[in-house]
C-alpha cells in the first residue's frame, strides 16, 4: 500500500542540535496515523534535539514502508522493522535500546496519548525524576469518551496491578511515559517484556523505587486504525502481574505448563473411560489415552505456554514429533525416580508425587529446549 508523504516541508530542522530525546512509537498497522504524529511531535518538540524511533511488528498495511519513506529525507525520523516477533513491551524494550537518547518517551502511534504533555513529561525528567508517568486518574487528566464497561475494566486492572505490585503510582497501565536512560538500563536485566504493559514491568524491574512524577493527560478517541485491545491483551497482563509476584520463586511459564498437564490428566481419563466402555482391552485404551493426552497438551501448550513462540505450519508437526519423544522419556523417568523412590520410602503417595513432579519438570525443561526452542 502506497502511502504520499505530505509533511516533510512542515519539520524543523533539528538533526544539527545534541540529541536530547527520544520518542519511541511501537506499532501494528497505524500507517495511517504515522505522518499525523510527526507533524504533531514536530510542533511540540520544536526547539530540542530529538528523533522519532517507529518500532513496527512486520505491518501488513505497510507501515514499516512508510516511515522508511519519510526517514530518507527526515533523519531523525527512524524505524526497526521486526519480523517474527510480537508485542508491544519488547518492542519498546527494542526501540529504547536502538537510541542513544539520555531521554525516551514512550507513546502510542494511535493519536490517543496527548502530545501536549510530553514536554512536561521531558521536562519533570530534567527536574530530577526517573520516570514520568502520563497519567489519566490524577486531577487535570481524563479517559475520554470511554464507555462505562471499558472505564471500569481499566480501573479495576489499574487497582490490580498497584495492589499485586506495591505502587502507589495512580496509572501504571499508562502507555505514556518518559524514563531516564540510567534507570531503564537498571530494570533492564530483570524485566519481563511480556504483554502491552512496559511501565508496570518497569516499575516492578527497578533494584530501587524509581523517583516517579505524575503528568495528568486527557485520553483521546483514536482517529484511524483498529485498537488492539482483546482477550489476549488481558491474559498478558495477568502473566505480567504474576511473573512480578509468584515469578519470583516459580517461572510463570512452569506453572501454565503444570496448568496444561493438570487439564491432561482429565482427557486422559475422559478417553480411557469412552474407550474401556466401548470393551476395548486396557492395554488398547490406555494406549490411546496417553496419545490423546499428549497431543491435547501438545496443542494447549502451543496456544497458552508458549504463544510467543507459537509453532505453526510444518514446524507443528515436528514439535509434535519431539513433544512425543520428549513426553515417552519423561514417562520413563517417571516412573523410575517413582520406584527408587517406593523402594526407600514406604509412602507410596511421597513416591508418586516424587515421579510426578520429575516428570514435569523434564517434559517442561527439555519441551523449552528443543520443541519451543527460541
Amino acid at each position: 500500500m502506497r502511502h504520499d508523504i505530505l509533511i516533510a516541508d512542515k519539520f524543523l530542522p533539528v538533526d544539527t542540535l545534541p540529541l536530547e530525546v527520544a520518542v519511541v512509537v511501537p506499532t501494528l498497522n497505524e500507517a495511517a496515523n504515522v505522518e499525523k504524529l510527526i507533524e504533531k511531535l514536530s510542533v511540540v518538540l520544536a526547539g530540542r534535539g530529538w528523533e522519532v524511533v517507529f518500532v513496527d511488528d512486520n505491518s501488513p498495511d505497510g507501515t514499516s514502508e512508510l516511515v522508511r519513506r519519510i526517514g530518507r529525507k527526515l533523519r531523525h525520523v527512524r524505524i526497526v522493522q521486526r519480523v517474527g516477533r510480537r508485542g508491544l513491551s519488547s518492542a519498546v524494550v527494542e526501540g529504547i535500546l536502538a537510541t542513544a537518547a539520555p531521554v525516551i518517551a514512550v507513546m502510542d502511534g494511535d493519536l490517543q496519548h496527548s502530545e501536549d504533555a510530553l514536554p512536561r513529561l521531558i521536562d519533570a525528567i530534567a527536574g530530577g525524576a526517573d520516570i514520568a508517568v502520563g497519567t489519566r486518574y490524577v486531577a487535570g487528566g481524563g479517559i475520554g469518551e470511554w464507555d462505562k464497561d471499558r472505564a471500569r475494566m481499566s480501573r479495576l486492572a489499574t487497582r490490580a496491578g498497584q495492589v499485586a505490585l506495591g505502587t502507589e503510582v495512580s496509572d501504571p497501565m499508562s502507555g505514556f511515559f518518559a524514563v531516564r536512560r540510567d534507570a531503564f538500563e537498571r530494570a533492564l536485566p530483570r524485566l519481563s517484556a511480556i504483554g502491552f504493559k512496559i511501565l508496570i514491568d518497569i516499575l516492578a524491574s527497578s533494584p530501587a523505587p524509581l523517583k516517579v512524577a505524575e503528568i495528568p493527560y486527557q485520553f483521546r478517541i483514536r482517529e484511524a486504525g483498529e485498537s488492539k485491545i482483546g482477550a489476549r491483551v488481558i491474559a498478558e497482563y495477568a502473566e505480567l502481574i504474576a511473573d512480578k509476584t509468584i515469578g519470583r520463586f516459580v517461572p510463570v511459564r512452569l506453572l501454565k505448563f503444570l496448568m496444561v498437564g493438570g487439564l491432561g490428566v482429565f482427557v486422559h481419563l475422559a478417553v480411557l473411560r469412552t474407550i474401556l466402555g466401548t470393551g476395548s482391552a486396557f492395554i488398547t485404551a490406555q494406549t490411546a489415552a496417553v496419545m490423546t493426552a499428549i497431543a491435547f497438551n501438545f496443542f494447549l501448550n502451543n496456544s497458552f505456554t508458549y504463544a510467543d513462540r507459537k509453532l505453526k505450519g510444518w514446524r507443528l508437526i515436528g514439535g509434535l514429533a519431539s513433544f512425543y519423544a520428549i513426553s515417552a522419556l519423561g514417562a520413563v523417568a517417571n516412573i523410575g525416580i517413582g520406584t527408587w523412590m517406593a523402594g526407600h520410602d514406604e509412602r507410596w503417595w511421597v513416591a508418586g508425587v516424587a515421579g510426578v513432579l520429575v516428570g514435569a519438570i523434564w517434559n517442561f525443561a527439555m519441551s523449552s529446549a528443543l520443541t519451543w526452542r527460541k
